[in-house]
Order: C-alpha cells, then structure tokens, then sequence
C-alpha cells in the first residue's frame, strides 16, 4: 500500500491507496506547523487502523508540500512510524513527466503540479485547473499536456477573513450559497459579495484564460471548498475532489524504486 501526503497551507490530506490504485482510506488534518512527527504519526495509525488498514502494510510514501517548516516532521513519520523514506515532489531526483513551460519552473508548487500530472493523465486537451484552497489556482495545460502557468488568486475564506479584519463593523460570516444577489441586511450583503464576487471572479478568470489561449479549454475544479462552487456556474465543467491524490500516486509509480 502506498501512503500518499498532501500538505497544503490550511489543510494536509492523508491518503492510502491499495497497489491497483484503489483508495482505502484519507483523512484530513489542520495544518499546523508545530505538530511533531509522533503526533503525527500516532494519529494516523489509530485512523488507518479504525478504517481497518494495519500500518504495516505500507511500503512507500510520497509527499507534496507547500509548507516547507512541516516537512522534516511528515519525513521523520514515515521513516519512524512506516518504515520508508517518502519521496518529495519537487526534490531533485523526483522526476513528474511534465514540461514546465513558465519562467522559472522551480517556484511552481508541488501541488500545482501534481494537479496538471493528474488532470493530463484523467482527461483529454487543453484544460484549466482549479484549485479552491487557501489561496485559489487557476492552472492551464495545453493541448500537448504541456503547463503552461495560470493564475494565483487569493481563497475565498482569505478574502472573508480580509473583509472582517479590515473593516471594524462588519462581522465575520459563514461562507455559503445565497439565494438572493441582493442582501438586505449587513450580513446577507457581506454573504453575498463573498460568494457571488467570488463566483465573478472564477467565471472572469475562465473567460480572459479561454481568450488568451484562443481555443476551448475543459475546465475541472478541486480542492476543499470546490463543492461549493462548481453548481454555481456553467463554467466549471466538472469536480474532481481526489485530482491532487491521484496525481500523488501516479507520480510515486513512476519514481518510486522496484523494491522499496
């Protein structure tokens, strides 16, 4: 079994996938930089083990962050507590089968990446990649499953916690799907500039993206808070919430050593 980790900014999704590529398990975890890896570890054991999966029987594991304090703790797990030496998407050696078609390849993130192996894989032609996370993605492959950049905008929640922190009377809200565009009240306004702004702004993107590129493109979302907004436009072609996971896994098929 392979133990596939996600480390993004809020969040870090653990992962286990049998070897025919089926998925056993994945759990989600706050992102917290001071976690040590026995917190860590133990912590995953008793869920794998809840979801009947031993620990023991994980032969490998691969690692994408974007939080590079997390990371010597995620390594020390899986060396103390699995028995493997993970590898790291991004670390020399560990090869993605993509061309990075950007100014400076080595500042695009793991999981940006790991999104445009996964989507090249799963789907046909020139695509646009979103990710709604901590901050959101906007990420174009070309026709030749060639990346070719995107967009970095700032999450949803981001742009809500701004709002409150920035302006003294207006409060902190719950981020949902409004019935009405118009509020009539403080918060209902708030609610609804968050989520139909931030619906605008995908709907925008997509738009100047396609027009650029000149030609149509799919257009797949991913991420936490993707449910969320995918039946709120015509734009968003389809979800796949296990993109980056796959993406994972097939990344440690092709890199991974015969007998690890």
């Amino acid at each position: 079994m392979i133990l596939a980790i996600d480390c993004g900014n809020t969040n870090t999704v653990f992962a286990v996938f049998a070897e025919s590529g089926e998925k056993l398990g994945d759990w989600r975890s706050s992102t917290d930089r001071n976690r040590t890896a026995d917190e860590f570890g133990l912590w995953l054991m008793q869920l794998m083990r809840l979801a009947g999966i031993e620990p023991e029987s994980i032969r490998g594991a691969i690692v994408a962050t974007v939080v590079p304090a997390l990371l010597f703790n995620i390594k020390t797990m899986c060396r103390k507590y699995f028995g493997c030496d993970p590898l790291i998407v991004g670390e020399a050696g560990v090869e993605i089968g993509l061309m990075v078609k950007v100014d400076h390849p080595d500042e695009v993130g793991a999981d940006r990446l790991v999104n445009a192996v996964a989507a090249r894989e799963s789907y046909k032609g020139a695509m646009i990649v979103i990710d709604f996370g901590t901050a959101t993605t906007f990420d174009v492959i070309d026709d030749n499953g060639d990346y070719r950049g995107g967009v970095i905008a700032p999450g949803v929640n981001l742009s809500a916690e701004a709002l409150h922190m920035a302006a003294a009377k207006l409060p902190r809200v719950a981020i949902g799907r409004p019935d009405r565009v118009i509020g009539t009240s403080t918060v209902a306004a708030m609610k609804s500039g968050i989520y139909w702004g931030y619906v605008a702004m995908v709907e925008g993107l997509v738009a100047r993206i396609m027009k650029e590129y000149g030609k149509p493109m799919d257009v797949i979302a991913t991420g936490g808070l993707a449910p969320l907004f995918t039946d709120a436009t015509d734009c968003i072609k389809r979800a796949d919430l296990d993109l980056t996971l796959r993406g994972l896994l097939s990344l440690y098929r092709r890199n991974a050593p015969k007998n690890p």
